[in-house]
């Protein structure tokens, strides 16, 4: 298995949870839809409903995370980043990653596991009201979600070092983008002809590589 494929099967695990935990927020909607019809409708409102949001959300918003860091998709808080040539990006990143991101990810799989285990073992269930649901399986998704966020970690850390090697950093598994969507209605309309639409697909593409270049620098070439 060659460095890529072994990078592009992380990225594709990442992306296949996140699109999976994606589903967590149809459910949530559905949730919320029936509970405002019940509370405000039928007069009868569901107890359990605030934990069960907590819990769809959260189990969402935890299990998206190694997703979003192989789309490379966090913000960045430095605007300079993105002026930085590769090596330097890459350098910076290395060090972030070795000195907070892999101990901070690893005190969380630690710190989770014991959290999600000791709810197992009382049979945790939320205070919230008087008869909450349990919550030793939403615990557990933590040290789950960590273990998929320091994998997906270790990938952009072979990133960093292919990059200070080469100068260039190395491709990523790129998913369903915005763009793509443009490109696909304007492909189905009737009123567009072809050099019209080639214009607003190459303009959309340009506003989406400067926004990706100001945001996203570390997938910069040059």
């Amino acid at each position: 298995m060659t460095v890529e494929r072994f990078l592009h099967a992380i990225d594709g695990l990442s992306t296949w949870i996140g699109k999976a935990s994606a589903w967590l927020i149809i459910a949530l909607m559905l949730l919320v839809c029936g509970e405002v019809f019940k509370r405000y409708i039928l007069n009868a409102p569901t107890a359990w409903i605030f934990d069960a949001s907590n819990i769809l959300y959260g189990s969402f918003f935890m299990l998206a995370g190694a997703y979003t860091l192989a789309q490379n998709g966090h913000v960045r808080g430095d605007f300079l980043y993105s002026s930085m040539r590769p090596r330097t990006q890459a350098s910076f990143d290395l060090v972030l990653y070795l000195v907070f991101f892999v101990p901070g990810i690893a005190a969380l799989i630690y710190a989770g596991y014991d959290y999600a285990a000791m709810s197992w073992r009382i049979g945790e269930h939320s205070t919230t009201t008087a008869d909450g649901p349990p919550v030793y399986h939403f615990k557990t998704v933590i040290p789950i979600a960590g273990s998929l966020l320091l994998l997906q970690g270790v990938a952009e850390i072979v990133r960093c070092i292919i990059c200070l090697r080469t100068g260039v950093w190395p491709s990523r598994l790129k998913d369903v983008a915005e763009i793509d969507v443009v490109e696909e209605q304007l492909a189905q309309s009737e009123h567009v002809d072809e050099e019209t639409r080639k214009a607003a697909i190459a303009r959309a593409q340009r506003i989406d590589e400067e926004a990706r270049q100001r945001g996203m620098g570390s997938d910069l070439q040059s």
